[in-house]
């Protein structure tokens, strides 16, 4: 039986309990009528549960979801989602400037960071921490230098800590022969796409309309196949980032940022913006701000004038100050900059944040993003292998970090040869016509879109 993942009404339910209590809300009551009725948790890692709910299950967990959607939060006015109270809100957002856009090279690095730190998370992803120490300790890859194999590794520890299913056969480095399709390289290629046809004015319904037309559902997750779903219903943006969306402040926003920081060199507020118009198609709140910061932190880096330390400073400026993710990435941050040892570093969050937060939720991974950019000073290898080595959704870490990290290298031969040459220019994807193509021919693309007037 197929059971699509990520839809199920019986198994959002969980989710949107564990998000109403992130986000001010207190949802006690409605969990307890669930619990009562035999309604089951959220699966703790995988997208749907094991088996599917009974119809009267079904039915109350539809109407127990828009019930929590009225409940209130207490974070309200500190949390806005709306772009115009969002910059009431950040005392110190960027004045409007522009930059000369970065040269073919440095984006060409970009990309190739991104493919490089989302490679070396995929064979991870979703693995608790200290498997992820295990095995690249019992391969001598600890701390983190390279991509991961099953080399030398002991059968017992494979068995109790199995690669991600759908990546080993391409992402181990006995394996890896081109960049692998993966979604957090279709988006940025999407939002090419998107400047191609609209420019850097489109509008949140451009992005939908390329969506329905351009990304396949089955290649979309959490709050990106809700998204789908509600556009497919008739529900209009931004209402499509709120209904029956308990993934509303994970990741998803943030891993299509870089585009947009890519066509704004220089202009972390024009970058801000335009992340904004992309991310309120799925997300709110936190989950834009994770998007907004990171399209930041690249329009800064795409200068080529400044550090690592400023390019963060920089995505913090379009953060809210009162928000719970200017309070992650400042708490990041600092205990980066103060602690020696990145293991003691990535305890600590996880102490902090493991406990309430899905581990695809956007503030912990963006404060471990930060940490690690800001623990390796910005040097490319100690970016991504920081990144990844945190847990959490390293794939995705790997691959933010590596495109920050990559830009400010500047150029493809700063990147170590034993990273590169395993993508051999190449990347596969279900994006439009962009399958098989190189990294220097996207860095070309890109770099028209960011000297388009």
């Amino acid at each position: 039986m197929l059971r699509l993942t990520w839809v199920q009404p019986e198994d959002l339910l969980g989710h949107e309990l564990r998000q109403a209590r992130l986000d001010g809300r207190e949802p006690s009551a409605i969990e307890a009528r669930w619990a009562a009725a035999g309604g089951p948790n959220a699966p703790e890692r995988a997208g749907a549960s094991a088996h599917g709910a009974s119809r009267y299950l079904r039915l109350l967990a539809e109407d127990l979801l828009d019930e929590l959607a009225d409940l209130p939060s207490r974070f309200g006015e500190d949390e806005p989602t709306d772009l115009a109270r969002i910059k009431a809100a950040c005392p110190d957002w960027p004045a409007a400037r522009s930059a000369t856009a970065p040269g073919p090279l440095a984006l060409e690095a970009a990309w190739l960071g991104r493919a490089i730190g989302c490679l070396l998370g995929k064979p991870v992803e979703k693995l608790p921490l200290d498997g992820i120490r295990a095995l690249a300790g019992a391969a001598g890859n600890w701390p983190l230098d390279g991509y991961f194999t099953a080399r030398g590794v002991p059968a017992d520890l494979l068995a109790a800590h199995p690669w991600n299913r759908r990546s080993a056969a391409t992402s181990l480095a006995e394996n890896i022969d081109g960049m692998p399709q993966d979604d957090d390289l279709d988006y940025p290629l999407l939002n090419l796409l998107l400047l191609q046809r609209h420019g850097r004015d489109f509008t949140t319904d451009d992005v939908a309309r390329l969506w329905l037309e351009e990304l396949p559902p089955g290649r979309t997750f959490t709050a990106e196949r809700l998204a789908h779903r509600n556009l497919l219903a008739g529900i209009e943006p931004p209402h499509t980032g709120r209904h029956r969306n308990p993934f509303r402040e994970w990741i998803g926003a943030l891993i299509r940022a870089d585009m947009h920081g890519w066509s704004n060199p220089g202009d972390p507020a024009a970058a801000a913006e335009q992340a904004h118009r992309d991310a309120v198609l799925t997300h709110t709140a936190n989950g834009v701000y994770a998007a907004m910061f990171t399209a930041a932190v690249i329009a800064t880096a795409a200068t080529g004038t400044h550090d690592v330390h400023a390019c963060l400073r920089a995505g913090r400026a379009v953060v809210p100050a009162r928000s719970r993710l200017a309070t992650a990435l400042d708490h990041a941050v600092r205990l980066a900059g103060a602690t020696r040892d990145f293991d003691e570093v990535v305890d600590e969050l996880h102490a902090r944040y493991a406990p309430a937060h899905h581990w695809v939720h956007a503030l912990p991974n963006a404060a471990l993003t930060a940490a690690a950019l800001t623990h390796a000073d910005g040097d490319f290898t100690g970016s991504v292998c920081r990144a990844v080595s945190g847990g959490w959704d390293t794939d995705s870490n790997g691959a933010t970090a590596g495109s920050v990290a990559g830009l400010l290298a500047g150029s493809p031969a700063a990147l170590p040869d034993r990273w590169r040459a395993p993508l051999k220019n190449r990347l596969a994807t279900t994006v439009a016509d962009f399958d098989g193509t190189g990294f220097d021919t996207l860095a070309q693309l890109t770099h028209l879109e960011a000297t388009r007037s």
